[in-house]
């Protein structure tokens, strides 16, 4: 009889030194926005998306390969950058064939960690590219780690509906003895029809909706395969598989 793989889902990197990487896939997941965007970037043509954890590097690497350098800090275009974090910036006519240089608050940051902690194999996760993680997952017969980048080591719900979702799918080739797994699947089996109705009650809805006003932003993020591509983490770089 052969044994399942493991799930597990890290809610914030606070907690995903708790876990064990080293021969595992690891997904990150940054619904609002990153993980969105690094599907929408590369759905639309982009070469490959590096993240990168300060703006300083986004600028001198992107300078260096004729990039974009891009990125936010606390929900709005970061300081010294002209682009930001909206998924809906990276149309095709603006980024097909070009590389995007990205950092944002929460979720790159969790991309290093998970770079630092030895992970086997890393890749991206949101409403926009479901399917084909979820494709991926079981196709690797690997252990898992759902890796939720939160709000500054916070909780969010966001992140751990996205994590619901995928489990919600998967959950029958899977050994999961995991609580905050459970949580995630219950919270999103309760909303998954009404995800974009739900949202106003998110914290970081208000973030992004009553500060900025970005509501096209958070329905893209909550729609499924609208950006169906498989990020895949190689040598410094997000590509398509």
């Amino acid at each position: 009889m052969s044994t399942k793989p493991t799930l597990h889902t890290s809610v914030s990197p606070a907690l995903l030194h708790l876990y064990d990487l080293s021969n595992s896939v690891v997904v990150i997941i940054d619904v609002f926005r990153a993980t969105s965007t690094i599907a929408a970037a590369l759905y639309n043509g982009a070469k490959a998306v590096i993240p990168v954890d300060s703006v300083p590097k986004a600028i001198e690497i992107s300078k260096n390969i004729g990039g974009i350098a891009a990125g936010e800090r606390d929900g709005q275009i970061a300081e010294g950058l002209q682009h930001g974090n909206s998924p809906l910036e990276y149309h095709r006519e603006f980024i097909e064939g070009k590389t995007l240089v990205l950092t944002t608050t929460n979720g790159t940051r969790l991309l290093q960690m998970a770079l630092d902690k030895n992970a086997d194999t890393i890749i991206s996760g949101s409403f926009p590219n479901l399917s084909v993680v979820c494709d991926f997952l079981l196709k690797e017969k690997k252990n898992v780690i759902l890796g939720c980048a939160g709000w500054k080591d916070r909780f969010n719900l966001e992140d751990t509906l996205f994590a619901g979702a995928v489990i919600h799918r998967l959950k029958n080739e899977f050994t999961i003895h995991c609580d905050s797994s459970l949580m995630a699947e219950t919270m999103y089996a309760k909303q998954k029809n009404n995800l974009i109705e739900f949202a106003p009650q998110l914290t970081h809805y208000h973030r992004l909706v009553e500060r900025f006003g970005l509501i096209e932003d958070i329905k893209f993020c909550l729609t499924n395969d609208v950006a169906n591509v498989l990020p895949v983490y190689n040598d410094g770089k997000l590509v398509t598989s």
